[in-house]
């Protein structure tokens, strides 16, 4: 069991199960929200088209940005768990396909976390903004370098279950 000194509150000390643990139940409860934003967005930008018969100019933007929110997020909690996309193409023993896979999720998260943060920091410096909130586009985009991190953290971190 992996045991990281130093890191904890008030004293107690994280396993790595137990930091993984809490990780992905927060990490969950942030996906949840946003889908129930996105839902609530979709849903005002429909009554406000259909029923009050002039769409909101904002809704279009947000459902793009939380969709972008979610996807990302999404992966990462999918990752925590172990669940991706998995081609088993070449017959080989479990061992050893266990850690190609698990090889290169670590290699997309380190990617997903350099590229995110290489997007984020030209984004900013170009100061580009959304067309009808105005937000700068480095909050939109910062969910990429985020959830490759996280991606990396659950693939470097071990679950209980996990050898």
């Amino acid at each position: 069991m992996t045991r990281f000194a130093g890191i904890g509150f008030a004293g107690t000390r994280f396993t790595g199960n137990r930091l993984n643990a809490t990780v992905t139940r927060w990490l969950g409860h942030i996906v949840v929200a946003l889908l129930v934003a996105m839902v609530l967005n979709v849903l005002w930008q429909i009554a406000s088209r259909y029923l009050l018969g002039q769409p909101s100019a904002f809704t279009e933007e947000i459902a793009r940005f939380l969709l972008i929110w979610l996807g990302l997020l999404g992966a990462a909690y999918a990752s925590s768990f172990g669940d991706h996309i998995a081609l088993d193409l070449l017959p080989m023993p479990q061992a050893w396909r266990d850690r190609i896979q698990r090889l290169a999720m670590a290699a997309l998260g380190l990617l997903l976390t350099s590229g995110g943060v290489w997007l984020v920091r030209f984004t900013a410096e170009l100061e580009q903004r959304s067309a009808a909130l105005n937000l700068p586009l480095a909050w939109v985009y910062l969910a990429a370098p985020l959830a490759g991190a996280l991606i990396l953290f659950f693939t470097l971190i071990p679950r209980a279950q996990d050898p």
